[in-house]
């Protein structure tokens, strides 16, 4: 079964569930790394799809706002099973980094309580100077490489500084795109296009018109907002997690200071408790989103077990429409010089949104002395130049901060 109707072979969510289960049980290393797992798992082991089509899935979670890994996963679990299919696959790669999470949650005020648990969770916020350092640098070099991508970002930078809410977040992704509308129409495309395959491998079994209610579903949920749901805890929860979901270009990583607009700053999470939960999230398999499950359950706009779940549905939901709504159409939109133009500079002005981020919250509340900047150093040399995993320098950095707690 390699030929280029795989895509659309009869299978059923219960055999989705249980591949993708095993995947988020052992897919560590983040959204890059899970692409390679979805590859070998369904394209060489499986051959559910084939080769083109699933490199023209890759392109279309690239090209889409929210989570890449998850996106791809989501689209794989539709086109092997129906919708049924593409929420087993949700589920199977998302809940046990999300039940992890959770767990954190609670633990985490009882960890942070005696000297050495707090100089755990201390590592854990240089564990997050190094990891988003590392994103920043790798999205630079891809997002900005040349002077016009670069002067967005800068631009960017500079609005995000000049209005530090989600307002200005949200205008400095819009003025990126226009941009490059004017100024990167001929600039090289989106990394990872690809030539899109027969249309078989994207039956999607759903109808055009189907598709389109999925995006119309999509703008309803984000465009009323606060207007409507702002008086009721659980629904702006749900809004202010859906709107940091629909908004996140180019990484996994560039949710950090989304979601920081939309928690810290309204004052549901304290920014210690929050670059502690980023921090853990690096040591678990399995999507970087559920990050959004730890935060539910600790936020004073829901907390405990429903916000979690309400926080973790609403992340996902607006990436996982669009993709639903758009893969019929991919081929056609693929093809749109000024679709891929305002994608490039999406793209670049995150990363200027991400510098803006990266000193702070993250670098500021981590770095207090000299140790803590060799500590945070030496992570990001382990991960960039020995291509150490996520997980070992979560270790050397909590390891490390305990070890100074106690000769100290």
């Amino acid at each position: 079964m390699t030929d280029e109707r795989a895509g659309a072979a009869k299978g059923s969510p219960r055999e989705v569930f249980w591949a993708f289960l095993g995947l988020g049980l052992t897919a560590f290393g983040g959204p890059i790394a899970h692409i390679g797992y979805f590859r070998r798992a369904f394209v060489e082991k499986r051959a559910w799809l084939a080769e083109t089509a699933y490199a023209d899935l890759v392109a279309l979670c690239q090209f889409l706002p929210g989570p890449a890994s998850s996106q791809v996963g989501f689209s794989i679990g539709l086109l092997r099973a129906g919708w049924m299919g593409g929420l087993a696959a949700w589920c199977g790669f998302t809940l046990p980094s999300a039940a992890l999470m959770v767990a954190f949650a609670y633990l985490q005020p009882r960890i942070a309580g005696g000297p050495l648990g707090a100089a755990a969770i201390h590592g854990l916020k240089l564990t997050a100077v190094a990891i988003v350092a590392q994103a920043l640098l790798g999205m630079a070099r891809s997002l900005c490489p040349d002077a016009r991508r670069a002067t967005i970002a800068a631009t960017a930078l500079a609005v995000v500084v000049a209005a530090p809410v989600a307002v200005g977040q949200i205008a400095a992704i819009g003025l990126g795109a226009l941009a490059a509308l004017v100024f990167c129409r001929d600039a090289k495309a989106v990394a990872g296009a690809a030539p899109a395959p027969p249309a078989a491998a994207f039956r999607t079994r759903a109808s055009p018109w189907i598709a389109a209610a999925v995006i119309g579903l999509f703008a309803v949920l984000f465009i009323p907002g606060a207007l409507v749901f702002g008086q009721v805890p659980q629904a702006a929860l749900f809004h202010a997690f859906y709107k940091s979901g629909a908004l996140v270009f180019g990484g996994g990583h560039v949710v950090l200071p989304l979601l920081r607009a939309q928690t810290v700053t309204t004052g549901w999470v304290s920014d210690n408790a929050f670059l502690a939960g980023y921090g853990a999230a690096q040591a678990l398999p399995g999507p970087l989103f559920t990050f959004a499950a730890y935060l539910g359950a600790i936020s004073v706009a829901g907390g405990g077990l429903s916000g979690a779940a309400i926080a973790l549905a609403a992340i996902f939901l607006p990436g996982l429409l669009l993709v639903a709504g758009i893969l019929p159409y991919w081929s056609r939109l693929q093809r749109m010089a000024t679709a891929q133009a305002a994608m490039r500079g999406a793209g670049a002005a995150v990363v200027g949104i991400l510098a803006v981020a990266f000193y702070s919250p993250v670098f500021t509340s981590a770095v207090g002395d000299g140790a803590d900047l060799a500590i945070a150093a030496i992570g990001f040399v382990l991960l960039t130049a020995w291509k150490a995993p996520p997980l070992a320098v979560v270790g050397f950095c909590t390891a490390s901060a305990v070890a100074l707690a106690v000769a100290g």
